[in-house]
C-alpha cells in the first residue's frame, strides 16, 4: 500500500479590506511557526491613456462647448 506524502509547502490567500492594516497583519502572519515567506502583490499602475480608456469605457466623458465650458464642468462636483 502507498504511503500518502504531504506537501512540502502550502499557500493561504489572505483578502484585506482595510489596506491601512497591511503591516501590522504581515507582522501578525509572519510571527507564526513555519512561515517562510510572506509576498503582496503590487497593484498595476495604469498609464494615463488605460485611464482614459477606462473612462471612456464607464461613461465618465462629457462634452463642452469651449475652454470655460469644460472647466466649469471639470471643477463642479
Amino acid at each position: 500500500m502507498a504511503q500518502a506524502t504531504m506537501p512540502e509547502q502550502g499557500q493561504i490567500i489572505v483578502n484585506i479590506e482595510d489596506l491601512s492594516l497591511l503591516k501590522d497583519i504581515k507582522k501578525a502572519i509572519s510571527m507564526l511557526k513555519g512561515v517562510g515567506r510572506i509576498t503582496v502583490p503590487r497593484r498595476k499602475r495604469y498609464s494615463s491613456y488605460e485611464l482614459s480608456m477606462l473612462d471612456l469605457k464607464e461613461g465618465r466623458v462629457y462634452e463642452a462647448k469651449d475652454v470655460d465650458d469644460l472647466f466649469s464642468k471639470r471643477y463642479r462636483r
